[in-house]
């Protein structure tokens, strides 16, 4: 199968039979073999019952519906998890992106031998205050941080060679930074292409501004992970070594001064009444707590359960 179009989605009932019906047209005009995936984030509206009609009609067509919402890294996960195309394209249900582009994403992955391909919406019709110029510095921090040169990592129109989407784990809100996470599991060829940023036709944004503050603490999440992730140890255990050994030297110290001068007759304070006992002392317990925490983390790495953060309701063609 040369194709796997997926879509997460969230209430956007009124833009999925045009969104349909044009994936349609490029899909046939190009003779791809491909899938569409649909999967219903816990929508509220009609649309569950819209991929049913197309899935009745089509077989290509394929949907998973979410007994709530559970965001979109979870749909994403979800549809990656099924996806059986050479090449995986996502992209977002509101027509603000075109999959004209697919044939050149699809051309980038399998001709140019791209790893991913990420999306880039140079000439935006968002907001230039609310959303515009908060995506600048996000993206900005992002590429100074992972050192993924991309322009625009929130674009959802994205193409991925099949091995990568079943070897990326994408949870919480993480699906901002899959390129990121691409590169942290070892595939390097990660390119950008300019896309068309169409204006919002139905409905609203289900992303306000908030999600630029959560963004930045992902950020801050994944760059600790793909440092550190899979041994929390070398950061709070050698943390907790040092601020240790800093400590107890220091409490050491401040025994033996007072013991000569005891012993040459000198007058002295009580270890109790030095306030440097004390701030030895409180280096001593944080650098406790710091290595332990570094060996809890370790235990619970080797002990956790990978269970599913989602709950599926009904499936369709699969």
């Amino acid at each position: 199968m040369n194709l796997s179009i997926l879509i997460p989605l969230l209430n956007e009932e009124e833009s999925l039979k045009e969104l349909y019906t044009w994936i349609i047209q490029v899909m046939q005009s190009n003779n791809y073999s491909y899938e569409i995936i649909f999967v219903d984030d816990g929508s509220t509206d009609n649309s569950w019952q819209i991929i049913e009609g197309f899935s009745n009609e089509n077989p290509n067509v394929k949907g998973i519906r979410f007994m709530k919402n559970f965001g979109k890294s979870q749909a994403l996960h979800a549809g990656f998890a099924k996806a059986k195309g050479d090449v995986i394209i996502t992209m977002d249900a509101d027509l603000q992106d075109s999959p004209d582009e697919i044939p050149e994403l699809y051309d980038m992955i399998t001709g140019q031998k791209y790893d991913l391909v990420s999306g880039w919406k140079k000439k935006r019709y968002d907001s230039v205050v609310a959303k515009n110029l908060p995506s600048k510095l996000f993206n900005w921090a992002a590429r100074k941080t992972s050192g993924v040169e991309l322009n625009d990592f929130n674009c959802g129109l994205k193409a991925y060679k099949n091995v990568v989407v079943k070897n990326i784990e994408v949870s919480g809100e993480m699906h901002r930074y899959i390129p990121v996470l691409a590169k942290n599991a070892g595939f390097g060829k990660i390119g950008e292409k300019v896309v068309i940023h169409q204006a919002r036709k139905y409905g609203e944004t289900k992303f306000g501004m908030e999600r630029f503050i959560n963004g930045f603490l992902d950020l801050i999440t994944i760059w600790f992970l793909s440092r550190f992730g899979k041994r929390p140890m070398h950061l709070f255990g050698a943390m907790g070594s040092i601020m240790f050994i800093i400590g107890f030297l220091s409490a050491g110290y401040i025994g033996v001064s007072k013991l000569y001068h005891m012993y040459n007759g000198m007058r002295y304070t009580l270890v109790t009444s030095n306030p440097w006992f004390y701030i030895a002392l409180t280096t001593m317990i944080l650098g406790t707590q710091l290595f332990l925490a570094g060996f809890l983390g370790e235990i619970i790495l080797r002990t956790k359960n990978n269970e599913e953060r989602y709950k599926v309701a009904r499936e369709v063609n699969f």
